[in-house]
């Protein structure tokens, strides 16, 4: 299919999911009643990408905890710090950070896989596992536990996020995208993170997607500058087929650096702006593949969201979701697809 459309990730929370989660913290819930509530949450999130018409779905990431928070919980060696601000609107520097006592491991895996296979047996549809980079889950842990440097402690997580996304590849999984958002929040020179991202996907016989972004922590981006430039060398490295970008939230400026750098890759354009809580209309998306289209050629080009859902009303994203589609077929129609 031409100009196929996805999403990066999560989903619109229902409003009975931000209820169960403060039932969750309160204790007020078994394993039984967790389960329950995750089948329900997915199959919403399911059902709502595919009434939209979305061609590639995810499974929503409903369990999820601010994106990668969660994931700690599943990783031993590491115990949580005091919040450096509790004051105030919650925003980045409120972000709970760890620190390393020990070798760290997850012993049980990420809950990914257990995620995959759930969404996996409510929906026929054609579905995308997504993954948290091995640099971005690097970002809240402070050394300790005989950790003397960075590079140390991110070998043993690009080893975790490997044997996950390899358990995913046998459950089934045949398209996984890693995502590296903090990789695009650095002013001056980013990390060569095409390195560790390279191990965390050697051996995992699958369609690999990048996801690069400028965050999107309580709405708002990390950055007062956001520009792609300074990633360009470290994605065209990618040992991936499809690197996904935010166009929608900044403009289509960097449109030109996808020439300046040729790949071969395709481009998971951006199209839908996800920290803006009007939807947009299908014409606007409509407006936004044919900028795209000057760039990038269409049999490369992937359509979504410039990031994940959770931080959007659920009512917002089923009409964001709409004029993706229809914005799509708009298109395609141009093109005498």
């Amino acid at each position: 299919m031409l100009l196929p459309t996805t999403v990066v990730g999560s989903h619109g929370l229902p409003g009975w999911v931000w209820l169960a989660r403060e039932a969750m913290e309160a204790g007020r819930m078994g394993a039984i009643d967790v389960r329950e509530l995750m089948e329900d949450a997915t199959q919403a999130a399911l059902l709502d990408q595919e009434r939209a018409g979305v061609d590639v779905l995810s499974t929503g990431e409903m369990m999820r905890v601010r994106f990668i928070i969660g994931f700690y919980d599943h990783i031993s060696g590491i115990r949580a710090l005091p919040a450096p601000r509790q004051l105030g609107q919650p925003l980045w520097d409120t972000n709970t950070p760890f620190e390393v006592t020990e070798t760290i491991s997850a012993p049980n895996g990420l809950g990914i896989v257990e995620e995959f296979k759930l969404a996996r047996a409510l929906t026929s549809k054609r579905l995308k596992a997504t993954v948290p980079g091995p640099y971005t889950l690097l970002v809240p842990l402070r050394l300790g536990g005989g950790y003397k440097s960075k590079d140390t402690l991110l070998a043993d997580l690009v080893g975790i996020v490997n044997t996950e996304c390899r358990a995913l590849v046998e459950a089934g999984a045949d398209f996984i995208q890693i995502d590296e958002p903090h990789s695009g929040m650095y002013a001056g020179s980013a990390p060569r993170f095409d390195q560790g991202v390279n191990q965390a996907v050697d051996g995992v016989e699958a369609k690999i997607a990048v996801h690069v972004c400028f965050g999107n922590l309580y709405g708002r981006p990390f950055q007062a500058v956001r520009d792609f430039r300074n990633l360009y060398p470290a994605l065209r490295e990618l040992r991936a087929s499809q690197i996904v970008l935010e166009f929608a939230n900044r403009g289509m400026e960097d449109l030109r650096l996808w020439k300046e750098f040729p790949t071969d890759k395709e481009l998971g354009a951006g199209v839908i702006d996800v920290k803006a809580f009007k939807a947009e209309s299908a014409a606007d998306v409509a407006e936004r593949i044919r900028a795209l289209l000057k760039h990038v050629a269409a049999e490369k080009l992937w359509l979504n969201p410039d990031c994940g859902f959770w931080e959007t009303p659920r009512w917002v994203v089923k009409q964001k979701l709409a004029a993706l589609v229809e914005g799509a077929r708009i298109v395609r129609k141009e093109l005498g697809a």
